[in-house]
């Protein structure tokens, strides 16, 4: 593994201590389609949500252009200051496909044929045309590389470090995610508890501040919204501990009821 490479990845594995480690990661989306509102980008949700089942947070995304350098600039940075990064998009056999390129440029890596991967492309276009010089590119990675297996299009993803290079499309990219399912280390799963209530969140945002105050641990978003005429608002607790957060939403309904207003379980 290049130095560059290591240093990243040791920096972002020092934390805090194990009783108290939350894991982090990031994601880059890759994509002029996507900056163009010509693709509307799912990988987020999915992502976030897989996460959380592995324990891990999903801190903070960035879409970039088609742009080696922005590719760049975005893994080198949030490759440090999380545990892991995951990019989507530009792993494909056409031209524009830079992705492999531009990351193996910011760890100042050359890039190679992958031979196992060329051996997965070769057995998955045995009886689909044979493997052109389009679909050989998607055998090239990072050299250093592993591979993450792709059950539904053959050509695999890359993990170099705490990097891992997957597909853009969506239903590609599920079927990575769940070849990586338990193979990373984080810390508990975020559990999370809702309630909703009729009401501007402006009037209780002190008493949504002193709630999540008094629970540390905790953390409440509120999420506002018109309907029917009326302003209302869900509140949402997460927390890694599910006991606090049935705690937390017993005390805030409690609050929030002893200021008049009638609390919906699951939300509005």
């Amino acid at each position: 593994m290049a130095r560059g490479v290591l240093r990243g990845y040791v920096t972002a594995m020092q934390a805090a201590p194990r009783s108290e480690r939350i894991w982090t990661a990031a994601l880059v989306v890759i994509g002029d389609e996507i900056l163009s509102g010509r693709t509307q980008d799912r990988n987020i949700a999915q992502l976030a949500a897989w996460l959380n089942v592995q324990g891990i947070r999903l801190a903070e995304v960035r879409v970039v252009a088609d742009q080696a350098d922005a590719i760049g600039e975005a893994v080198n940075t949030l490759r440090v200051r999380n545990d892991y990064l995951f990019t989507t998009g530009g792993i494909g056999p056409t031209h524009d496909d830079i992705t492999v390129d531009a990351i193996a440029a910011a760890l100042d890596l050359p890039v190679i044929e992958h031979p196992e991967a060329r051996a997965i492309l070769e057995d998955y276009y045995t009886t689909r045309g044979g493997v052109t010089p389009a679909r050989a590119r998607m055998a090239r990675t990072p050299e250093g590389a592993s591979l993450i297996p792709n059950r539904v299009s053959g050509a695999p993803g890359i993990r170099i470090g705490n990097i891992f290079i997957m597909a853009g499309v969506p239903h590609i990219t599920a079927g990575m995610l769940d070849a990586l399912t338990g193979t990373l280390e984080g810390g508990q799963p975020v559990v999370s508890g809702t309630i909703g209530c009729w009401v501007g969140e402006s009037e209780v945002a002190d008493l949504l501040r002193q709630a999540e105050k008094a629970h540390e641990g905790v953390a409440i978003g509120s999420y506002p919204f018109f309907r029917e005429g009326r302003t209302g608002a869900n509140f949402v607790v997460r927390s890694p501990d599910a006991a606090m957060v049935a705690t937390c939403i017993a005390d805030l309904t409690a609050a929030l009821e002893a200021q008049g207003h009638r609390v919906i379980a699951d939300g509005i």
